[in-house]
């Protein structure tokens, strides 16, 4: 079962969720709070599997709760789930440690599919958040591209050709079965970039690889 914490100041959107997650076979919701202070208490005590997190709440807002939680718990996926989806929102979450991004409009359906997603280990942006994360990294600046390549090129080969994968949205198993090896051995290599770059998720790997530039053929760098 996935053990989901909601954490909302609204307390009608928290029953909808709730009623909705408690629909599933396959999550459970394990409690509620109602900013993010409480998310952190419930969390120290709960260690849910994922944590749904709204941005806008009184008192602590998600934005400073996301890195806290995730010291709090760093086995937790925290997923954003709030009504506005400004690029400033967007980056900012992912930066401080978010493994999915959501809508309050997204379809039922969704919200399930991201909790499930994220819960085994990969990353997941609604469509409409996708479409911004990829207008905003099209085009990057000259300094952002040039610290990318100087992170990247402290990797080794066999890590870069994972990164790479990584950046084109590929999971675990995908990218295992792209170089011919075991899901665990990237999930390993993974854990080793995210040290190795300075970053807290993958999603930030793969935004610094699309800053990068171009992705290599296998081999060309190196």
């Amino acid at each position: 079962m996935i053990r989901t914490l909601i954490t909302d100041d609204e307390p009608v959107l928290r029953a909808g969720i709730t009623t909705l997650l408690s629909a599933a076979d396959d999550i459970i919701v394990i409690g509620q709070a109602s900013t993010g202070l409480e998310a952190i208490d419930r969390t120290l005590v709960e260690q849910p599997d994922v944590v749904l997190l709204d941005l806008r709440m009184p008192g602590m807002d998600g934005l400073t709760a996301i890195p806290r939680l995730r010291r709090a718990a760093p086995k937790t996926r925290v997923i954003v789930l709030t009504t506005f989806d400004e690029d400033s929102n967007i980056t900012a979450a992912l930066q401080a440690g978010a493994t999915g991004f959501l809508l309050k409009r997204s379809a039922a359906e969704e919200l399930l599919h991201g909790i499930r997603v994220v819960h085994r280990g990969d990353t997941y942006l609604s469509p409409a958040v996708t479409r911004r994360v990829v207008a905003m990294i099209t085009s990057p600046d000259q300094s952002r591209r040039q610290r990318a390549q100087q992170l990247i090129a402290t990797l080794t080969p066999r890590e870069r050709d994972v990164l790479w994968l990584v950046g084109e949205g590929l999971s675990n198993a995908d990218i295992g079965t792209r170089l011919r090896m075991r899901e665990a051995s990237i999930k390993t290599y993974v854990s080793r970039m995210l040290a190795k770059l300075g970053c807290t998720n993958r999603v930030q790997i793969a935004l610094l690889a699309h800053d990068a530039g171009p992705t290599p053929r296998r081999g060309q760098d190196g």
